[in-house]
This record gives C-alpha cells, structure tokens and sequence, in this order.
C-alpha cells in the first residue's frame, strides 16, 4: 500500500504545482478575491474528479483482459508523464492576467476543470490503470492511491494559494521553480516504468 500512497502523492503533487487552467483560476482569484477564494477554486476536483474518475475505471476495467489494450493505454500513459516532467522542467513563471469579474469562485473552479481534458487523459492512461493493479492487492491499495492523489493535489493548490496572499512574486521566485524541477525530475524517472510496463504487455520486452 505504501507504494500507492507514494504514487498518488507524487502525482497529485506535480499536477497541483503545475501551470494549467486550474492552477491560473487559483492564483487569480486569490489576487482578486483573496485566499478564501483561491482555496473554494482548489476544493473543484474534489466534485469534478470523481465522476471521471469512475467512468475511466468503468471503462477500463472492460479491457482489463486484453493485454494489447493495456499496453498501449500504459504507453500512452508513460508519455503523457514524460510530457509533463519535460513541460515542468521548461517552467519559467506563471503568468496571469487579473479581470475585473465578479467572484463565484468555485462554480468557476467547477466548470474550468470539468472543460480541462488533462483530467480525462490523466484517468484514462495513468490513474485508472494504476487504479486496477492497486485493487489486485486489496480494495485499500486502491483507495489509497486515488486518496493520496486527491489530497496532494488539492493541498498543493491551497498551498499555491496561501502563498500567493502572502506574496504575489511567489511564482516568479526559485522556491516555486526548483519544487517544479524536482517533480518533473521524478516524474520522468516514474514515466520509464509506465513505458516499461506498456512494452512488457505488448510483448515487445
């Protein structure tokens, strides 16, 4: 089970630091709103994820049987994370443009994550599969895994937030770029073993 926690929270982590439209959404509002708003933005995969999170498994778990299907979702999978430790390591700063628009801060957070694709492809090439290996060693692998991942994820936001309201140059600062580095450093080494798995389902090692 420590394996799983260690991924999901690894993951969870690099997708809540990493630029994208709901990491924008966070920081906007909290420079508009203030921290409140920018957190209620953080809590939106906890109501968006789920139910991707469920159709994903429901549609893997019927293909579950076919290795070549598994491989390639998996190969797909491990680039998907090579793409995002390569676009990680490339970060300079996170620029965003602060609007005069009213708040409703979470219903934005809702809709902005429920129209991102990153979720879907997320679940559907990495969390899910990971998801059907933790449950062949007990349904609590499993929730630990979706558990760890969920929670990094919105602590990390928050994180953003809070650190945001307290100084606005926090994402043009080292401390934000080398937390980025180091994750996409190990992001890149966990894509080697998606890739590896792909291959071995494939048949090709």
């Amino acid at each position: 089970m420590i394996e799983y926690v260690t991924k999901g929270t690894l993951l969870g982590l690099a997708s809540g630091f990493s630029p994208g439209p709901l990491l924008v959404l966070v920081i906007s509002e909290t420079i508009r709103h203030g921290v409140k708003e920018g957190i209620k933005v953080s809590a939106a995969p906890l109501l968006t994820d789920i139910p991707i999170i469920f159709v994903s498994l429901l549609i893997l778990g019927k293909l579950s049987t076919v290795n070549a299907v598994l491989g390639a979702v998996s190969l797909a999978g491990g680039f998907f994370i090579l793409y995002m430790g390569y676009t990680g390591l490339r970060v300079s700063a996170v620029q965003i443009e602060v609007d005069e628009a009213g708040s409703n801060s979470l219903e934005k957070g809702i809709i902005t994550n429920a129209l991102n694709p990153h979720p879907y492809v997320f679940y559907m090439t990495v969390g899910g599969p990971i998801f059907l290996r933790a449950l062949d060693q007990g349904m609590f692998s499993a929730a630990a895994f979706f558990g760890a991942f969920l929670f990094s994820l919105v602590v990390s936001k928050v994180a953003l937030a809070l650190a945001t309201g307290r100084s606005r140059s926090f994402l043009k600062g080292p401390v934000y770029l080398w937390i980025m580095r180091g994750l996409s450093i190990c992001l890149i080494l966990f894509s080697v073993t998606l890739l590896r798995e792909g291959l071995r389902l494939l048949g090709v090692v």
